[in-house]
């Protein structure tokens, strides 16, 4: 199985037949020898018949000169120096992939939203926007798109059913705004070779009365972090001290993500609904019938400041204290992320399985010498306030995303580009390399299946209907870039003790509201735009049934776990 990059073969192979090679199917087979082979759904004459169709599309735009951006992480590097120069010399549309930080990107489309002018082609960016692309009218309407302008190179064996993130890029007016590009979920990651450890079972027993497992709440998550926090694990060749926790605390744009990115609804914050709550989703936003925005306060019927949300933002503060590497304070998102395979962490509730690929590099202490984890994933834990219905987990869908501002015949050739690189013809190959899944006809081909031993779970994770419950940003939010930079400065006050959780997030809502109703103002989103509700006693709203909520007498239940191995049978 070929899973590294082929770049210099296939570059080799594509300039031996002369470049620059336009409509030209024996470039196409060059890279398929090169880079494809058989990891793909599509046999060898369904994969040429497919890049045909790319070759004759693309005749009209031989030549042209196209710019896209993304985040940086490891689908899109794949995808900016390997399919982006085949895709080049299959069609003769010159591509430049830019890859940039996730903050950048937004700022990036902010500014062309703003200005008009076109900065890149086509964006991939987060399905977290889906509620202001909807709102703006900014983004070009795929459905629309698919069906006008864009109809002649809309490649007809693209199979959008085939997509598993379609209801994330979906707008309450059931058109599609954006094309899933990669995926990955946040799940609790643990050593699974410590929890099954006889010694260290009995210990833990011992201690608090039940099972060691994969937590099912936060109170047992905090049982384990306590238990582990120092603990020798000498005698099993780990460190002499380890880790109950992993997180991050830094005050940067990714802080903000980390609660935004349904660490509240993990908690038990907003209401049950899938893909996100409602009326009052996880960042604690109320919508009317309409889905116009209405609160995010207690006193408007919002919950961003409530009972939950402020256990929520305490816990993760409190577990940062108690039981993480002293470092992980002043560290961001992507700064973490690869510390527990680094090999002194127990476990660690919020963990994106973006990571997973830097997580089997073999030779790392959380590897076998046979190539399998000592580490698993598994659905995270739910807080005190959740219940059955809340949402649980938060799943990124980084999807292409063309704006109105973007020349009908640019935005033509960067579909094309946007659609060869989700196509079934590259899509295994691609999901081998990042491990990001967007298509069910890859999860469940068989080289995933010869693989899923060697992925801690990942793959029982994408073919189990779990899956489902794990979602991003919802339509709830009508500007998230305005919004989301929010976030990370109220909840940075929270971390840094400059102020208290309750403080923080009341401060937050009230700064989302005046976003909210500067909208409401303007009227620049319409109808669709917020329809503020008038303030009153936050008691009503905590009386009212749903979210807000009231706080609980007891915020720590019994520790619950369950064993690894049942769980996967539950999947299955």
């Amino acid at each position: 199985m070929r899973l590294r990059h082929q770049t210099t073969a296939m570059a080799l192979a594509l300039m031996a037949l002369g470049a620059p090679v336009w409509a030209d199917i024996e470039a196409a087979k060059a890279f398929l020898d090169a880079e494809i082979g058989d990891m793909s759904v599509l046999d060898r004459a369904g994969q040429e018949a497919e890049l045909q169709w790319f070759i004759d599309a693309a005749k009209p735009y031989a030549g042209m000169d196209i710019k896209v951006v993304s985040e940086t992480i490891g689908t899109h590097e794949y995808e900016a120096k390997v399919l982006a120069p085949a895709f080049t010399a299959i069609t003769g549309i010159k591509v430049t992939h830019d890859l940039i930080g996730e903050g950048d990107v937004v700022e990036k489309l902010q500014t062309q939203m703003q200005s008009g002018e076109n900065i890149y082609d086509a964006y991939i960016n987060d399905s977290d926007l889906i509620g202001t692309h909807w709102r703006y009218k900014q983004a070009r309407n795929l459905t629309d798109w698919m069906a006008g302008d864009g109809a002649a190179v809309t490649n007809p064996n693209l199979d959008l059913a085939d997509f598993i993130g379609i209801s994330f890029t979906t707008g309450p007016d059931g058109k599609l705004y954006q094309l899933p590009d990669q995926q990955f979920a946040n799940l609790y990651w643990f050593r699974y070779d410590w929890f099954n450890d006889q010694k260290t079972k009995d210990d833990f027993k011992a201690k608090y009365g039940y099972d060691l497992g994969v937590p099912v709440n936060w109170s047992a998550y905090e049982d384990i972090a306590e238990f582990f926090t120092g603990r020798d694990m000498s005698y099993m060749g780990g460190p002499t001290s380890v880790w109950g926790n992993m997180d991050y605390g830094k005050k940067d744009p990714s802080l903000g993500w980390r609660y935004t990115d349904a660490w509240m609804s993990m908690a038990g914050m907003g209401d049950k609904g899938e893909p996100n709550g409602l009326p009052v989703d996880e960042w604690g936003i109320r919508v009317n019938e309409n889905s116009q925005p209405v609160g995010s306060c207690v006193a408007r019927g919002g919950a961003t400041n409530d009972a939950a949300a402020v256990y929520a933002v305490t816990k993760a503060i409190e577990w940062l204290q108690k039981y993480t590497p002293p470092e992980a304070a002043g560290m961001t998102f992507g700064e973490a992320g690869p510390v527990p395979a680094q090999g002194a962490i127990a476990q660690q509730m919020f963990w994106y399985t973006a990571f997973t690929a830097a997580s089997v590099v073999e030779g790392t202490p959380v590897m076998n010498a046979d190539g399998t984890p000592k580490w698993r994933m598994a659905p995270s834990p739910h807080g005190a306030y959740w219940s059955e219905g809340t949402k649980i987990g938060y799943q990124d869908a980084g999807s292409w995303t063309l704006m109105e501002s973007t020349p009908v015949d640019r935005a033509q050739a960067a579909w094309l580009y946007a659609q060869f690189v989700t196509s079934k013809t590259v899509d295994v190959k691609k999901s081998h390399v990042g491990l990001t899944f967007i298509r069910e006809s890859t999860i469940q081909h068989q080289s995933f299946t010869d693989r899923a031993p060697k992925l801690g779970g990942l793959v029982e994770f994408y073919r189990s209907p779990a899956r489902v419950q794990w979602s991003p940003t919802g339509t709830n939010i009508p500007d998230y870039p305005k919004l989301a930079q929010l976030w990370w400065q109220n909840i940075g006050d929270a971390m840094s003790g400059a102020k208290t959780p309750q403080e923080a997030l009341d401060s937050l809502c009230a700064e989302q509201e005046a976003v909210l109703i500067r909208l409401e103002k303007s009227g620049v989103q319409g109808d669709l735009g917020p329809k503020m509700n008038e303030e009153v006693d936050p008691q009503v709203w905590l009386d009212a049934p749903g979210a807000p909520v009231a706080k609980l007498e007891n915020e720590k239940p019994m520790g619950e776990t369950i064993a690894y191995d049942e769980l996967i049978k539950s999947w299955q």
